[in-house]
C-alpha cells in the first residue's frame, strides 16, 4: 500500500486538449492529491461509485488504479460483493466481468496476497 499517488496522462489530449489538461490538473492533480483521503481511499470510493452508476467505459481504468494504489484483488471482490445489495445484481455481475479481465491481464498476486 502506498499513499503516493498514482500519475497519468488524459487519453483526451490528442482530441481535445483543453479537456485533457483539465483532467491531468484538475482531476488527478487538485482532486486526487487533496490531503483529506489518501489515494486508497480515494479509489475505493471511486470504484465503488463507477460500478454502482454503471460506468463500465471508466471502471477498468480505476480497478487498476486501485490496484497500484494499494487495494488488494480481495477487497475489490468484496466491494462488488457489497454493492449487489446497493447497486443491484447487474451492475455487479457487470462489474465482476470486468475485474475477472483486470485480473487475468496483471501478474498473479505474491504469496502475501498482493
Amino acid at each position: 500500500m502506498t499513499d503516493e499517488p498514482v500519475r497519468t496522462r488524459s487519453p483526451f489530449g490528442d482530441i481535445a486538449p483543453a479537456l485533457g489538461e483539465i483532467t491531468d490538473e484538475v482531476l488527478f492533480g487538485n482532486v486526487w492529491e487533496r490531503p483529506g483521503l489518501s489515494p486508497r481511499d480515494r479509489s475505493l470510493v471511486t470504484v465503488a461509485s463507477l460500478i454502482s452508476l454503471y460506468r463500465t467505459n471508466e471502471l477498468p481504468f480505476h480497478l487498476k488504479r486501485a490496484l497500484a494504489n494499494g487495494v488488494t484483488r480481495d477487497e475489490l471482490a468484496e466491494i462488488v460483493t457489497h454493492l449487489a445489495f446497493y447497486s443491484g445484481w447487474p451492475t455487479a455481475s457487470t462489474a465482476i466481468g470486468i475485474l475477472r479481465a483486470i485480473f487475468a491481464e496483471m501478474p498473479a498476486p505474491d504469496a502475501q496476497g498482493e
